[in-house]
């Protein structure tokens, strides 16, 4: 932790981003807010954890330890070879999660005293940099359970000392402390959908939406008796999101929901990529892992697994795929049911040509496909919040609140743009398990399913019962739900920090 701590000492390290911005004048930490653009430079440097945690690996890490993805290769993460000494892709959401509430922390005390700016321009940019503050601890709190909290700007060594020895904190009262923080700043906030925000921006509605998946956790892992308070929090903050995003039969999913369409009108969030042959780029590289790759593949002249397809060109680099699992593709989201998310999520085949060796899996589909990619530089955004995440999780809240017409009137929502007919509870039972799998459709392959289950309570069993890789079945125990905090920050904070669950499987 203090290795982490003491980056925030050295405040040049705020960097520019993809996002538009001056930083020409800035020099000297005691400069950053002199002027509404050197303030907007501050925020801007707050988004730049997020571009490195949304990697390949990541998706290894949300979607392939989960029940309907898995992926075959050498990343150790993919078959749960994790522990404090090894922790694997833990150590970068770790690293990348406090640096960016560092650069928060900072942003938002800066902000707040910045006299250049005018209260529209401040509330606005608080807005952004809490909204961020408050997802770094979302991640970490759905990586690694209770960790350190703080919402201090770290000004001298005196801090940096106090901060490196914070112990693990209840990820409850974690995210009730950013709850807390948000409610107090997205009224005020332009209600708007984040894509109507200059470079898409986020705001309130990503606010709102994260009020509502923090309460959410709460509710499943706070005292069963603050239960229903917390689902209620949920539903009067996601009930925000109605007014601003209106009618979700608006919005395409195939155009919504697909990687290379950027900054689509129901997004609420997503990671900001650019590519350009010689030119200024940030790109990632989830997409060589997402694409038709085999034996039969010939990408030299445009063929992939046996079917020519020209949108993917000639110049990419693939590597194993990741599958949807047989669980996914044959009894969630089968090819030849009534679906139409199914040929976004999973493909087949291609203009009519069936690929050679799909086998019982399909390939992941053109949902994350990405045109003309040059070796492995992937420039599609990545989705990470979409307005139906938002309906389902209302559909959740009003199922545990025992209101099943609410439940399924927000659940039918969702089914009703993807083709499929409404569908009727018999028992408040069979509703939570339609809810669960139409958050699978859904939501396929956008970094939430493990998190899904592991708020549910189900994740062992679910990926024990699932995965179509063995290796992940045999390695994987109960205390990988959460990754362990790596070894080296245990040290580091003079074991304030521990990984006592991990230590009773003598790991």
């Amino acid at each position: 932790m203090k290795k982490i701590v003491s980056i925030v000492i050295s405040v040049l390290l705020i960097q520019a981003c993809s996002l538009k911005e001056d930083t020409s004048s800035l020099s000297t930490p005691g400069n950053f807010f002199r002027s509404k653009a050197e303030c907007q430079s501050v925020v801007n440097g707050c988004y730049i954890p997020v571009k490195n945690i949304y990697t390949q690996t990541y998706y290894t890490v949300t979607e392939c330890q989960s029940d309907i993805a898995f992926i075959n290769y050498g990343t150790l993460d993919c078959r749960l070879d994790v522990s404090p000494t090894l922790p694997r892709y833990g150590s970068t959401v770790w690293t990348n999660g406090y640096l960016g509430v560092q650069r928060c922390n900072f942003a938002i005390q800066g902000i707040e005293n910045a006299e250049c700016l005018g209260e529209a321009d401040r509330t606005r940019m608080l807005c952004e940099a809490k909204v961020l503050r408050a997802f770094y601890y979302y991640t970490l709190t759905c990586m690694f359970g209770d960790v350190p909290f703080y919402f201090d700007d770290v000004t001298d060594f005196d801090a940096m000392d106090r901060i490196a020895v914070l112990p693990r904190m209840s990820a409850v009262q974690t995210r009730k402390a950013c709850i807390e923080d948000l409610l107090e700043i997205a009224p005020k906030a332009p209600q708007t959908r984040t894509s109507d925000n200059e470079d898409a921006r986020l705001g309130a509605s990503a606010a709102w939406l994260l009020i509502g998946k923090m309460a959410m956790w709460n509710a499943a892992k706070d005292d069963p008796a603050n239960a229903e308070q917390w689902y209620r929090t949920a539903v009067s903050a996601l009930e925000n999101l109605e007014p601003i995003y209106g009618n979700l039969s608006d919005y395409d999913y195939s155009y919504n929901a697909t990687f290379r369409n950027k900054n689509t009108p129901e997004s609420i969030m997503e990671v900001q990529h650019a590519y350009s042959r010689g030119g200024i780029s940030y790109v990632s590289n989830l997409a060589a892992y997402m694409e038709p790759n085999s034996n039969a593949t010939n990408i030299s002249i445009g063929v992939f697994d046996g079917v020519e397809i020209p949108e993917l060109g000639v110049d990419c680099d693939l590597h194993t795929s990741a599958r949807p699992t047989k669980y996914f593709s044959q009894g969630l989201q089968t090819r030849r049911g009534r679906d139409i998310r199914k040929n976004d999520n999973m493909a087949w085949e291609y203009n009519g040509q069936t690929f050679s060796s799909i086998g019982s899996n399909p390939w992941p589909g053109p949902k994350f496909w990405c045109p003309d990619m040059v070796k492995s530089n992937d420039g599609n955004n990545y989705k990470v919040f979409r307005y139906a995440d938002a309906l389902l999780l209302l559909s959740e809240c009003w199922c545990e609140l025992d209101d099943m017409d609410k439940s399924t009137a927000y659940l039918n929502i969702v089914r009703d743009r993807a083709g499929l007919a409404p569908f009727s509870p018999r028992s408040k039972s069979g509703l939570v398990t339609e809810i669960r799998n139409e958050r699978a459709r859904e939501l396929f392959g956008e970094f939430q399913r493990k998190f899904d289950l592991v708020r549910w309570g189900i994740w062992f069993d679910a990926v024990q019962d699932n995965t179509d890789f063995e290796a992940l079945r045999e390695n994987m125990l109960p205390c990988h739900e959460y990754y362990p905090i790596p070894e080296t920050e245990v040290v580091n904070s003079k074991n304030a920090l521990d990984n006592k669950e991990y230590n009773k499987y003598g790991l």
